[in-house]
């Protein structure tokens, strides 16, 4: 199932900015009961970006079409793409620019229970994130370094694969947002540098000041992850799951990571 501006359709220009540069955005929205799921953040990121890159997009509008591309969908995983649209070649952008809109269905992704029940182990990508902080936090449509880091491994035994940035620090997982609990405080990657200001993030960091939990936004190194005394992950899709393993390191599944995992799994429900 694909919209494109509102319309059924079967693929995109071929002179899309955003095929020939990635220069667009996009959102990856849980779809359950034919509603998006966390939609208010997602297009409230959504907007943040599009002003960082200057594409105009008006949002009610939007919000409507999403809305009724979900209510059609019903379950699953509704893929938003917003571009600058066609130009001719060349970087510099179109003035003016008229922005597509893509809107892809999918199923829901199949994860194994034992992800979030058990724990996963992280696999420590070789690849780094680059250091770009005016693209920093914006879920922008170049996701090579991604592409490279998930490539590392192949073996099941690891869900989510590691990334750090050009320095060492520790920043987020390939397709999750990171969080490690020390000393009874939530602390989770500064995103001023690189990386991607997951909407499931935002939601636990708001869930917990309002638990009364102590959250820190900072930089982490790779040595004082492994002392953390619980790890976890988390995305818009699967919720959170806890980390018990990096290399030699091994966590247990802590009361905090529950906690907040209950919280997140009520999110998430079907109700």
């Amino acid at each position: 199932m694909s919209w494109l501006n509102g319309q059924r359709c079967d693929g995109l220009p071929v002179h899309d900015r955003g095929l020939a540069y990635g220069d667009g955005l996009f959102e990856t929205i849980r779809v359950v009961g034919g509603r998006a799921q966390l939609l208010d953040r997602h297009l409230q990121r959504l907007s943040g970006g599009c002003q960082r890159l200057a594409i105009p997009i008006e949002l009610d509008a939007l919000r409507d079409e999403l809305t009724q591309f979900c209510q059609v969908l019903g379950q699953g995983v509704a893929k938003l793409i917003i571009t600058r649209g066609a130009g001719l070649r060349g970087y510099a952008p179109p003035q003016p620019c008229q922005p597509q809109r893509l809107l892809l269905g999918s199923p829901l992704p199949s994860y194994p229970p034992q992800h979030a029940e058990v724990g996963v182990r992280l696999f420590p990508c070789a690849t780094r994130l680059a250091e770009q902080p005016l693209l920093a936090g914006v879920k922008h449509l170049n996701r090579l370094e991604q592409v490279l880091a998930r490539a590392e491994w192949h073996d099941p035994g690891f869900a989510e694969g590691l990334m750090c940035d050009m320095s060492g620090r520790v920043i987020e997982g390939v397709f999750s947002n990171l969080f490690l609990v020390a000393d009874g405080r939530l602390h989770t990657a500064s995103l001023t540098r690189c990386g991607v200001a997951g909407v499931m993030r935002a939601e636990i960091m708001a869930r917990a000041s309002q638990l009364g939990l102590s959250v820190v936004e900072r930089d982490i190194s790779y040595a004082e992850l492994l002392r953390a005394d619980e790890v976890f992950l988390c995305n818009s899709l699967y919720g959170l799951w806890p980390v018990t393993g990096l290399a030699e390191r091994v966590w247990p599944v802590g009361p905090l990571t529950r906690k907040l995992q209950s919280v997140v799994a009520d999110l998430l429900s079907d109700s």
